[in-house]
């Protein structure tokens, strides 16, 4: 009975013994830190650019205006096109200032029919005066009508000539080559007198535009201040000419143009109504794409961040205006660290305070990390936009 029991026990032991070690087995053995990506702080040069809304002129921007009243006659051109200099434009109606030219040439003919009649009886004159046949009084007025005669002769030149300028104005040119715009006038309007049109058109001389935006006065003194060496005792100043070309033009449509810009001036005095200044760019334009008052962003270089420290965007935690972001420290065990950020580049953000060159950010699965959990960190290089610009 007994030797019956033990044959039983000894499975039962047995199986129960090798259960328990197998089970502590399980236990010991822990499962491995889980792979988590990241990215080393990034450090290097960044240049940091500010962006100003700017308004797009021509190089030239020439109205055309009525200097004389009357009916328009005729329009010879066709709105929005090219127009050359000297190019007629705008006709008003000649006739009245025609008829004023022919007064005048009237009056000039009648003033020099006088001026020869005075030379001839003051040539008579003198021979006479040094007889004594006729006084001297006889004389000097023969003299004063021959001087009188001699001014007679010169004003109704003058007035002959202002006639035929005014009428030189009905025929209206273009004074430069260019593009010119929409017409304020059409024909058989009274034009060049208020309220009726006086300037009838612009035309444009595009190939290279102005573009003008302000500067405040703190953003005014800072780039003052960075180029403090290159300010004469005129207060004007001007970009070194390697930062001249700096100017980058962002488009509506929020496309970067393909031409950079230059500066041309920077206006003598700070406005009192708005604190601001004026600055004016030059941007080329070889085919025409920018027309006079577009608006449009001017990317300006403020200064460049020496061996600044970057992370991606995505890094980056917020909560209530706190900023921070996951490290693995040298134990590769998660650790939360408040930043301070600086300006964004693109998909990069600069951090001022806070992390250190070579520290590993978690760059995926921010919502899978807590703070000293330990991880497998695998570096990944971050492929920014930055560096596609």
């Amino acid at each position: 009975m007994k030797n019956k029991l033990l044959k039983f026990l000894i499975p039962v032991i047995t199986v129960t013994i090798l259960f328990n070690s197998c089970k502590e087995k399980t236990q010991v053995t822990p499962p491995p830190p889980p792979e988590i990506q990241v990215v080393e702080v990034i450090q290097k040069d960044v240049p940091l650019y500010n962006e100003f809304v700017g308004q797009v002129y021509g190089q030239k921007d020439i109205p055309i205006r009525a200097r004389v009243e009357g009916f328009l006659e005729g329009i010879y051109f066709e709105e929005g096109l090219m127009v050359k200099k000297g190019q007629l434009l705008y006709s008003i109606d000649p006739i009245p200032f025609q008829a004023k030219v022919n007064t005048q040439k009237s009056r000039l003919a009648e003033a020099e029919t006088m001026l020869v009649k005075a030379r001839n009886d003051l040539n008579r004159t003198k021979p006479l005066a040094e007889k004594n046949a006729v006084s001297k009084s006889d004389l000097d007025a023969a003299q004063a009508e021959y001087d009188a005669a001699l001014s007679s002769v010169s004003a109704a030149k003058s007035n002959l000539r202002s006639a035929e300028i005014e009428l030189g104005y009905t025929r209206i040119k273009s004074p430069i080559t260019g593009v010119i715009g929409r017409t304020l006038a059409r024909v058989g309007d009274f034009v060049g007198r208020e309220p009726n049109p006086v300037i009838l058109n612009t035309v444009s001389k595009t190939d290279s535009v102005r573009v003008t935006f302000f500067l405040t006065e703190s953003e005014y003194l800072f780039l003052s201040r960075r180029f403090e060496k290159e300010i004469k005792a005129d207060m004007r100043r001007k970009l070194k000419e390697e930062e001249k070309s700096q100017l980058e033009l962002i488009l509506s449509d929020g496309s970067v143009y393909n031409h950079t810009g230059t500066t041309d001036f920077i206006d003598r005095n700070v406005d009192s109504n708005t604190g601001s200044i004026l600055v004016q760019a030059t941007f080329p334009n070889p085919n025409l794409l920018l027309r006079p008052g577009l608006y449009a962003k001017v990317k300006v270089l403020m200064e460049t961040a020496k061996g600044a420290l970057l992370v991606p965007q995505r890094c980056m935690m917020e909560l209530q205006g706190q900023y921070s972001v996951f490290i693995v420290n040298a134990e590769n065990k998660i650790e939360s660290r408040q930043v301070v950020p600086g300006d964004r580049i693109v998909d990069l953000w600069l951090i001022k305070k806070g992390l250190e060159p070579g520290d590993k950010v978690v760059l995926e699965g921010l919502q899978k990390v807590s703070e000293g959990m330990e991880v497998n960190p695998v570096v990944t290089v971050f492929k920014s936009k930055s560096n596609q610009q």
